[in-house]
């Protein structure tokens, strides 16, 4: 499953979610809005007003999710 992590420069939240992937061995993409602005109007578009947002197949959200990157990574260690 494909892992992508929309983030942004100096982004508390982002931070806290990568250090949170990493930790628990999970295997990802970055994408920064403010390298890739672009990505930003996607998110938009999508509904999505808050950073980070983490897109893994089916599973989306926006925000640091303890819960939703816990559920992710049961759902990866099963694949």
């Amino acid at each position: 499953m494909s892992i992508i992590i929309y983030t942004r420069n100096d982004c508390v939240q982002c931070h806290a979610t990568r250090r949170a992937l990493e930790s628990r061995g999970v295997t990802f993409e970055m994408v920064n809005v403010d390298t890739v602005p672009e990505a930003a109007d996607t998110l938009r578009a999508q509904g999505f007003r808050q950073l980070p947002v983490v897109i893994a197949g089916e599973m989306r959200w926006s925000g640091f999710r303890p819960d939703m990157i816990n559920r992710l990574q049961a759902q990866a260690t099963r694949a």
